[in-house]
């Protein structure tokens, strides 16, 4: 029962020091990547991090409030069996 405590505890302990609170900085002797068109500095390693709006688009519900006829859709077309 000891031994089982002496090792959950050293577990733990272990993990509570996998967390890294420092800012996010290039390996040493690799360089953040090159400034996209329009900048002239590249943007700073946080900044890559968040990804851009068209990455993660805002959803759209329009919930249908009655049965309705599908639109005809030019893309729809049938299997090739």
């Amino acid at each position: 029962m000891i031994r089982q405590v002496i090792l959950l505890l050293g577990a733990s302990a272990t993990l509570s020091a996998c967390g890294n609170r420092a800012g996010l900085e290039p390996r040493q002797g690799q360089n953040l990547p090159v400034a996209p068109y329009g900048r002239e500095e590249p943007l700073a390693a946080d900044a890559l991090l968040v990804p851009p709006v068209q990455a993660a688009p805002e959803r759209n519900v329009e919930l249908r409030r009655r049965s309705e006829e599908r639109a005809n859709d030019a893309f729809d077309l049938p299997s090739k069996e």
